[in-house]
């Protein structure tokens, strides 16, 4: 097979903040062909977890989302700090402060990106078992978060509902249905 990788000849920041960074690079093909203007968007490393409670709820969370317009239904998640040593310590601390529960394990599904054309970073897919309320939520400022338990049929009413529209988290989904082997292949 051939090389298909292109060589980064320069970057420049069009604009910069710590949830979204615009870059433009020039870049060269393994052809030769130069690419002079190709958009990176940088974001932060993001983490989501398919949360399960000690009796085998899956809790979801309702927010309303500005870029929609809409209250959606989601799985908790969000960025991985620079605080955060691993991937797996931002989603236990992502789902403590959104839900309150913790978790007695986490289980890495994998990565997935919402755009590698353009996105520059990855989300990391968990499971979290074994969950239990301990806290109240601790949510930053722009956060109203609800928090609410469904059974697993529930859940996936709610999928044949395509309730759930949140692409990178319908993934996190199926890849936790799949560990709990919960979905069926035809032969």
């Amino acid at each position: 097979m051939s090389d298909l990788t292109w060589k980064t000849l320069s970057s420049e920041y069009l604009f910069k903040e710590n949830w979204f960074t615009v870059r433009k690079d020039k870049c060269e093909k393994p052809d030769g062909k130069i690419i002079d203007s190709y958009y990176v968007f940088e974001f932060p490393e993001w983490a989501t977890g398919f949360p399960v409670t000690e009796d085998g709820k899956i809790i979801l969370v309702k927010q309303y989302r500005q870029a929609l317009g809409e209250v959606c239904i989601e799985i908790p998640g969000g960025c991985v700090d620079d605080t955060d040593a691993t991937p797996e310590d931002g989603i236990r601390r992502e789902l403590l402060e959104e839900t309150g529960y913790a978790f007695e394990t986490v289980h890495y599904l994998g990565r997935t990106s919402a755009n590698p054309s353009t996105n520059s970073n990855l989300m990391h897919m968990f499971i979290a078992l074994g969950g239990r309320k301990i806290q109240e939520q601790v949510l930053d400022h722009n956060e109203e978060i609800e928090v609410f338990e469904v059974t697993m049929d529930e859940l996936l009413q709610l999928l044949e509902e395509r309730r759930i529209v949140q692409s990178m988290h319908m993934t996190t989904i199926f890849y936790a249905l799949r560990y709990l082997d919960k979905l069926k292949y035809a032969p």
